[in-house]
């Protein structure tokens, strides 16, 4: 890599040990992957770390060294959600106990460490920075240091913005160098596509399984999808967008995607079009059968898979303000379909703390609160981590924590007759 005559001296230690340590770890990075040079971050990051965790006690000491060395980061960052919240996640004294002594036991002391070096603001805590009410927004082309995979492929397919799939402590380092390597993602030859998706699907797909198909699919490639836009229409509305936050999700967790296209729809896309696709691009042909196949390989983990569920999760990642105030109501009009005023399974929406703010100056906040529905901040992949949580039967829309849980899979309508 080369390196300018100011980032070399970063890394001879003209600005001390710390700052040689983080330039040489960004650059022996980018070295692994090729990149030719650094290049600056243009918009603010966004932090896939923001558990205290009480066992990596390498990233504490870390934390503390950057602060003893006075320093703070370039661009300021937002951070993934906290990992508890005893208000709305209620648990039992032994769960709370390993949540607050053993699993998350360095919570308070790290979130200190992140203001000390550079958290936007202490509300800052959603796997959803780029909504409007986070207002942590790339605009198309910024260069980005971001690290949670499905802000990562939003970031890049939604937006048109440029980030890695980074690891946690290299977006600390790039935030503070204000710097990342180019390669990857970050190149137009690395943004096209490998493969074309051909939805032939009768309906609109259910966002988080057709996401899901494509990810195990293409795996970490660049799909380019044609005929979704038949459903979505061309336009990157309020609605479209959580239809895309929640596809990408699934293809980033169940694959390891960092950036899609969908014809019409998705900036690059409606750019360039099919001149991002590779000449020896494969296809894979998505249709309703295909859909079900998918679903239906979905192992069930729980160890009684006949009883009912204990616990739903909704909301991961976070859900936007169109998706909080939507499920709001078809709770309510289906619990006062079936006759009921409250929800047979406990049940925990998941939002931003900007988005649940908003939403709590509603009247529907009020009367989703009858039906003992809980808003919770939490990130639920979080809470499941818990080895007692875990073990509980728990029912979700979302195939990310499906994935990486043991959490049991249902479309939107399944949750929603599930829980009412």
């Amino acid at each position: 890599m080369k390196l300018t005559q100011e980032e070399q001296k970063i890394l001879d230690g003209d600005q001390g040990e710390t700052m040689a340590k983080i330039m040489k770890t960004v650059v022996e990075f980018g070295d692994v992957f090729g990149a030719k040079k650094l290049i600056p971050v243009t918009h603010e990051g966004h932090l896939v770390t923001s558990f205290g965790i009480g066992l990596i006690k390498p990233l504490f000491r870390i934390m503390d060294e950057i602060i003893s060395a006075g320093i703070t980061s370039k661009v300021k960052f937002t951070v993934d959600p906290r990992p508890i919240d005893y208000v709305n996640v209620k648990c039992s004294p032994l769960n709370k106990l390993i949540f607050s002594k053993i699993m998350y036991s360095q919570q308070k002391r790290y979130e200190q460490q992140l203001k000390k070096i550079g958290l936007r603001n202490e509300n800052d805590f959603t796997c959803t920075c780029y909504l409007d009410e986070v207002n942590n927004i790339p605009k198309y082309g910024d260069i980005l240091c971001w690290a949670e995979s499905s802000a990562v492929v939003y970031a890049n397919s939604v937006l048109g913005a440029r980030c890695n799939r980074n690891s946690g402590m290299l977006d600390i380092f790039s935030c503070i160098l204000g710097k990342v390597p180019e390669f990857g993602l970050l190149t137009d030859e690395g943004r096209k596509a490998d493969y074309i998706i051909e939805v032939k699907t009768s309906t609109i797909p259910e966002a988080q399984v057709l996401g899901s198909a494509i990810g195990l699919k293409v795996m970490e490639d660049v799909p380019y999808v044609v005929g979704l836009d038949k459903f979505l229409g061309d336009k990157l509305d309020d609605k479209t967008k959580s239809y895309l936050k929640d596809f990408g999700a699934a293809t980033a967790s169940n694959g390891a995607v960092g950036l899609y296209h969908i014809e019409n729809l998705t900036p690059e896309a409606v750019k360039f079009g099919k001149k991002l696709i590779k000449d020896n691009a494969k296809i894979y042909v998505i249709d309703d059968a295909e859909l079900e196949r998918v679903k239906n390989s979905y192992p069930v983990l729980w160890k009684k898979p006949n009883k009912k569920a204990e616990l739903a999760f909704i909301g991961c990642p976070h859900l936007s303000y169109l998706q909080l105030v939507s499920w709001a109501n078809n709770i309510i009009d289906k619990l006062k379909a079936n006759g009921r005023k409250r929800v047979k399974v406990r049940t925990i929406l998941t939002t931003s703390p900007q988005v649940r703010e908003k939403f709590s100056k509603t009247e529907l906040f009020k009367e989703l609160g009858k039906t003992g529905v809980k808003i919770s901040c939490i990130c639920p992949l979080m809470y499941t981590n818990n080895p007692l949580a875990g073990k509980h039967r728990i029912a979700t829309c979302s195939n990310k924590l499906r994935t990486y849980s043991s959490s049991r899979y249902y479309i939107d309508e399944e949750m929603l007759n599930l829980i009412c």
